[in-house]
């Protein structure tokens, strides 16, 4: 189909496409559509919907027509689906309705003191600050100087003047990150980025001039135990995970002994 036929698919309130039997109307496709984009992305996604309904007709033709009677009856698949389904759908607001999603501090400290062999690094993971800026401007110097140094002052110094210059500078809050992240910003991988620090400095200086310079002031290397400050997010995931098992837990549970109690399930 041509883009103008496509395009005049969107205003006309008429079938826009027939597979075998079926049709395919403007109101379905229109609802698809986004609001207020530009005409050619608006072709480009009535084509792109086209296409994938045609091709689910194009499949269900000749799947009819392929497979046996047996192949074809999903009657049982379907009622196990809507069995899951409504499983899945009370399991839910049962646990929404009585979760306990806070967390205090003691909680994750307990569980980290408990689990600490499960916190052990499969990467360095580092305290740093990146900036990305031209090779020669005049406050490359100082930055670096000020950069490296445990002083707050220059610290807040170092911060100022890059955040003023550079064409991109960031702390990440002074939080541990992966290694991995870091390495993003350079634009290479966590290896390279390792086997190139010296003395903490990491910096490298791409075709066009552009130096990307990090100081990493702490670093917990690989196979070591991730710090509590670290981890205390996942373990807060990990504690509420729990809760939630042992809510499904207690209600299967619970459902048994009543229907037991009832006489609604019975063991012979």
């Amino acid at each position: 189909m041509s883009c103008k036929t496509i395009s005049s698919f969107l205003s006309n309130d008429e079938t826009v496409a027939e597979a075998g039997n079926a049709k395919l109307y403007r109101s379905e496709l229109n609802a698809l559509i986004p609001k207020g984009i530009q005409k050619e992305d608006s072709v480009r996604l009535a084509r792109q919907y086209i296409n994938a309904w045609a091709l689910d007709q194009v499949f269900l033709t000749i799947a009819q027509e392929q497979l046996s009677k047996a192949e074809k009856d999903v009657t049982k698949e379907l009622e196990e689906y809507r069995k899951s389904l409504l499983k899945y759908r009370y399991e839910q607001l049962y646990v929404n309705e009585r979760l306990d999603t806070a967390v205090s501090e003691d909680n994750v400290e307990a569980y980290y003191t408990a689990n600490v062999n499960k916190f052990e690094l499969l990467r360095p993971i580092v305290k740093a600050r990146y900036l990305r800026m031209s090779a020669d401007s005049p406050v490359l110097p100082k930055i670096r100087k000020k950069m490296s140094s445990d002083q707050v002052q220059d610290l807040v110094d170092a911060d100022s003047l890059a955040y003023s210059s550079a064409l991109k500078f960031t702390t990440w809050g002074n939080r541990w990150v992966d290694v991995a992240s870091l390495a993003l910003e350079f634009g290479t991988d966590y290896l390279t980025v390792m086997s190139s620090m010296k003395g903490g400095w990491v910096e490298m200086t791409d075709s066009t001039g552009v130096t990307s310079l990090a100081f990493i002031s702490e670093i917990v290397r690989e196979g070591e135990t991730a710090p509590l400050e670290y981890c205390a997010p996942q373990i807060k995931d990990m504690i509420i995970s729990a809760r939630k098992q042992s809510l499904i837990l207690g209600l299967e549970q619970d459902l048994l002994k009543d229907a037991r109690e009832k006489g609604q399930f019975v063991i012979y």
